[in-house]
């Protein structure tokens, strides 16, 4: 087995800020820049970060990949901080240049659209990415950043975990371990078919989270992932917080259309987990660590 690429960053760390996809607002991403400052981060805002257009994008294709290239070959930086997401990551996966990529690991961090670097970068160097806090979507909010998972799981600190108190609770009981693995449920259905779908070849805990998206689509979705063969070496499943897709009066049909297209997957299945597009306190994930499910606590192991 491959050996995981663990990169994290420390206090006084330089972090390059950039927008892989759709334009952000400057105010919010200097508002973020700022608290990164006081967390003893360095920012560094790379050039086309706050471009905006063409159509809904932070610059060309060309101008994006330039700066993840750009961050990713900088000796000094040590991790690579998304602004937002959006839509338009995808778009950059064939342009990556994967050699650069592999000799000079380190911290990338975002979430949403950003789904689709998190699986490149596990898929081609089994690399530990971050579902985490955005620097104009969260940290620009005073009470966007969830402190503990970021220093247990970016920095590494402590061992990572999370639990009721971070909003799970558990669909389905039952006690497992596996690679915690996972996303923005539709960026990762969409990659379905493709060469960039994400590649489950061991015992995986996946996480699944999304915007938008009500029972119905969260039904056809993960019975998608399910006829694809993609949950054959899931052990469990944990889904986000489900306040940014249904009202709280369509939550128990959200649950029931879950359950539903679920029925033949017989680990845990837990609910609630406030990582990815939720309101107040973001909590980060170690998408790659290995971690054990018991019921509606995850806790990482290695």
């Amino acid at each position: 087995m491959r050996e995981i690429l663990r990169p994290r960053l420390r206090d006084g760390s330089h972090v390059a800020v950039l927008s892989p996809a759709s334009a952000a607002k400057a105010n919010l991403v200097e508002k973020g820049i700022d608290r990164l400052v006081r967390y003893g981060y360095k920012p560094l805002l790379m050039p086309h970060a706050l471009a905006s257009g063409p159509l809904y994008y932070a610059g060309t294709a060309e101008q994006r990949v330039r700066d993840l290239h750009a961050a990713f070959h900088d000796a000094e930086i040590e991790g690579l901080l998304c602004t937002r997401g959006g839509w338009g990551s995808a778009e950059l996966l064939p342009r990556l240049d994967a050699k650069l990529v592999r000799a000079n690991p380190k911290v990338f961090v975002g979430y949403s659209d950003h789904t689709s670097l998190h699986v490149w970068l596990w898929n081609e160097f089994r690399m530990m990415t971050f579902y985490a806090p955005m620097v104009a979507a969260d940290w620009s909010n005073m009470d966007g950043v969830h402190r503990a998972t970021w220093h247990a799981a970016v920095e590494a600190r402590s061992k990572w975990s999370v639990g009721p108190e971070d909003g799970l609770r558990s669909l389905r009981d039952g006690e497992v371990e596996g690679r915690l693995l996972g996303g923005c449920l539709s960026i990762l259905a969409e990659g379905l078919g493709t060469p960039w779908a994400l590649r489950i070849d061991e015992p995986t805990i996946l996480f699944l989270e999304d915007i938008g998206t009500k029972p119905y689509q969260w039904d056809r979705m993960l019975q998608h992932l399910h006829a694809a063969d993609m949950l054959r070496h899931v052990t469990g499943i944990i889904l986000g917080d489900m306040t940014a897709s249904v009202k709280p009066d369509e939550m128990t049909l959200l649950e029931a259309a879950c359950l539903h297209a679920l029925k033949e997957f017989v680990g845990p299945v837990a609910i609630g987990l406030r990582s990815g597009h939720v309101v107040g306190q973001n909590r980060s994930v170690p998408l790659g660590a290995w971690v054990r499910m018991n019921n509606d606590t995850v806790e990482e192991l290695s």
